[in-house]
């Protein structure tokens, strides 16, 4: 693309973006949806800090659990319902207007015409972030506790949730011939996603593998504190074969049989890479409260260990003591173990026609041709069950290593006025003027 060209063609989208009231739309139910989460979770964080008394869990009590998550959580809602319509106008109103055929004559590579749409698509999605944005100075003005590496890390998480979800908007609208359409096969794409990581819910195996990806999976690891090199990766190949496959499509000169072949291609080369992306092992605990870490001590044992366990659990995947030993133990096993091995092996979903003689409720440990059981899902217990077969000593755990947590009770004052009453208003008042 020319020099003098792609600043014309930049200028021309984001006039476009502007001019389109999906985008508006968008700004003005995020601003609504951040004030309810911001204004519910510094009430209920009010409340378990006992309201000016002595707090009930004061460890439990974090910024990222308590304030962030909830508040941000309305961005989540957003590229699941939101979002998407944006996109899809970008390209469904080109082509439903004969647009695109102008737009193909133009000067360089549709490839280039189409990145600088994913990045406008890009800006506004970061614009969309100025009520998450203004929530977080708020908790700040009110004496809220802010640790900068997990708040960056929820950040990231969003954006990349949001850049997943344009650019698999983009790639539909470019499929389908209108909006509507393209509404329609992104909405059963993101319903089957929810279903793909309801039904691999302690299924295990390749399921489970898969559904680990799924933006809203992927977007959990994020609000866990827990950034993975192997997430990053898999969302950005994503989002860029999206990019790349809506290119394709909307190469409406090449004939059907080119188009087929060349997404083909294109499918087989992001697989390759996507699996190479989703072998990357590192990762980094960002968390103040190292959640998803076990202690220095624990973590220096278990690196010694360089014989495959095999962990065995009766449990289904309704039973809570599975998500807490998940939470609490497998997690963090599988940061620090190479060789690890885990099979769900209870036989019902719910685990109420279970029996004692299906072994159910057991957890089954296997190390170095060596068993044992052990029903507890505490952290330490498990630990010290695994160094047992493993033949070597349990560290000494001091008690003072747990975490303070941040107790604050405060009303969020001017919440209510700057999400319900001063954002809508901008929100109008920048559409009539950008509308004139």
């Amino acid at each position: 693309m020319r020099s003098r060209s792609w600043p014309q063609l930049l200028l021309k989208e984001f006039r476009e973006l502007f001019a389109a009231r999906a985008f508006w739309l968008l700004l003005l139910f995020v601003g609504l949806l951040v004030g309810h989460g911001f204004i519910t979770a510094v009430r209920l964080y009010a409340e378990m800090s006992g309201n000016g008394g002595p707090a009930a869990l004061p460890q439990g009590l974090n910024s990222l659990d308590g304030a962030l998550v909830p508040t941000w959580g309305a961005y989540d809602l957003a590229a699941t319902l939101l979002f998407p319509f944006v996109a899809i106008r970008m390209i469904s109103a080109e082509k439903e207007s004969g647009a695109l055929k102008l737009l193909l004559q133009l000067p360089g590579s549709l490839l280039a015409k189409v990145s600088i749409k994913s990045f406008v698509l890009l800006c506004a999605w970061l614009i969309a972030w100025l009520p998450g944005l203004a929530a977080i100075l708020l908790w700040r003005s009110y004496g809220g506790h802010v640790y900068a590496p997990e708040t960056l890390n929820l950040l990231l998480g969003h954006l990349l949730r949001g850049l997943f979800s344009g650019a698999l908007a983009i790639c539909f609208a470019a499929f389908t011939e209108s909006a509507a359409s393209a509404a329609i096969v992104t909405l059963a794409f993101t319903v089957g996603t929810w279903a793909l990581d309801f039904i691999a819910a302690g299924r295990g195996g390749l399921i489970q593998q898969l559904a680990s990806y799924t933006p809203t999976a992927a977007l959990r690891s994020f609000e866990h504190g827990l950034l993975r090199a192997n997430a990053v990766a898999v969302m950005l190949l994503l989002s860029c074969a999206a990019v790349a496959l809506a290119t394709i499509w909307l190469d409406t000169g090449r004939t059907l049989m080119t188009r087929l072949v060349r997404s083909s291609i294109l499918l087989v080369v992001a697989g390759v890479l996507v699996a190479g992306a989703a072998s990357l092992r590192s990762d980094w605990d960002l968390s103040e409260n190292r959640r998803n870490s076990f202690s220095a001590a624990d973590e220096s044992i278990l690196r010694g260990i360089d014989q495959p366990l095999k962990i065995t659990i009766f449990l289904s995947p309704e039973d809570p003591r599975l998500a807490d030993f998940e939470q609490n133990v497998l997690t963090k096993l599988r940061r620090v173990l190479s060789k690890l091995e885990v099979q769900y092996a209870a036989s019902s979903r719910s685990g109420l026609f279970e029996s004692a003689e299906d072994h159910y409720g057991e957890i089954w440990y296997e190390l170095g041709g060596q068993k044992a059981v052990e029903p507890s899902t505490i952290e330490e217990v498990v630990l010290d069950q695994i160094y047992k077969l493993a033949n070597v000593s349990s560290p000494e755990r001091s008690a003072d290593e747990g975490f303070a947590g941040y107790p604050l009770s405060t009303e969020p004052k001017f919440a209510n006025a700057i999400f319900y009453l001063f954002w809508p208003l901008l929100v109008i008042l920048g559409w009539w003027l950008l509308r004139r």
